[in-house]
């Protein structure tokens, strides 16, 4: 049997009990290590597990899949993913895998941010879709994301923004010549996806047109979502992008209309009560 577990948001205590009776019973027991990270390090989670985790990279998951599969058809292996095991579609992969070796599989779900993103008071049935802010270079710098956010809000939907994670990543010039040297790990905050959205919006109106998010757009800052020094701050855009949130993980939510319930829940994190006063009311039901 494979089992992809899901592991919660916070630390190795988040695990369900069925959860951790799976894990206790494989034996192997992979840990999931790209697209998500915990506050606690691999070798909490071992003690708490009372298992040795085999730490699964991008590379092991996406190109080695049938190593990580060997055997699970005679023995229980497991498959750890920080929040929950649907959060990224390279595990539908895996199960997809496992079906054409003739694997039996279970998934053990847990809470991901997309339902704890509730904890700031916004409403989930009132979002949209969710997009994937990326770590902008000199010679690249997308802005799909800009449009799917102007959507959500035309739509009056809020948009759950999940940031950036480099992690393992190689140089271009390791990666031309074939060395395996990897880039530190690097993790988008809330300030720096506040910029790149400022930076759009600036382009735009030079090109003429009127964004639908402007610099007085209310926003939500999460970090560490689960955990106990978990942050939220709310505010204009203009305001996240000075916001110090700490550690990661960071995500940032873009409002669409409020409720006036939600607006009171988010006044709780406020930056600055007087943004609410100026910007909110013109955007509530």
């Amino acid at each position: 049997m494979l089992y992809l577990v899901g592991l919660g948001l916070g630390d190795a205590q988040d695990i369900t009990v069925k959860g951790l009776q799976a894990v206790r019973r494989c034996r192997r027991v992979y840990l999931e290590a790209y697209t998500s990270v915990l506050t606690v390090g691999k070798e909490a989670l071992e003690e708490f597990y009372g298992k040795e985790l085999i730490l699964a990279d991008r590379e092991m998951v996406e190109q080695e899949a049938d190593s990580l599969l060997k055997e699970a058809d005679v023995c229980d292996v497991a498959f750890l993913v920080v929040g929950d095991p649907f959060g990224a579609t390279t595990h539908s992969d895996l199960v997809l895998r496992a079906v054409k070796l003739g694997i039996p599989y279970k998934v053990i779900h847990n809470a991901s941010i997309m339902n704890a993103v509730g904890c700031c008071g916004l409403q989930l049935y009132n979002f949209g879709e969710t997009v994937s802010i990326v770590f902008w270079t000199d010679t690249w710098k997308p802005e799909s994301f800009f449009d799917k956010i102007e959507k959500n809000r035309q739509n009056g939907m809020h948009t759950l923004c999940l940031l950036d994670i480099k992690v393992k990543e190689q140089s271009l010039e390791n990666l031309m010549k074939g060395r395996k040297i990897y880039e530190p790990p690097r993790y988008m905050s809330v300030n720096q996806a506040a910029e790149q959205l400022l930076a759009i919006i600036q382009k735009r109106r030079l090109q003429g047109e009127k964004p639908e998010i402007t610099e007085n757009t209310i926003c939500v800052g999460l970090a560490r979502v689960g955990a106990l020094d978990e942050k939220i701050a709310s505010g204009t855009l203009q305001q996240m992008s000075t916001v110090e949130l700490g550690a990661p993980l960071h995500s940032l939510i873009v409002t669409g209309t409020m409720h006036p319930l939600e607006l009171e829940m988010l006044k709780l994190f406020s930056v600055d009560s007087s943004s609410f006063e100026n910007n909110a009311c013109q955007r509530t039901t």
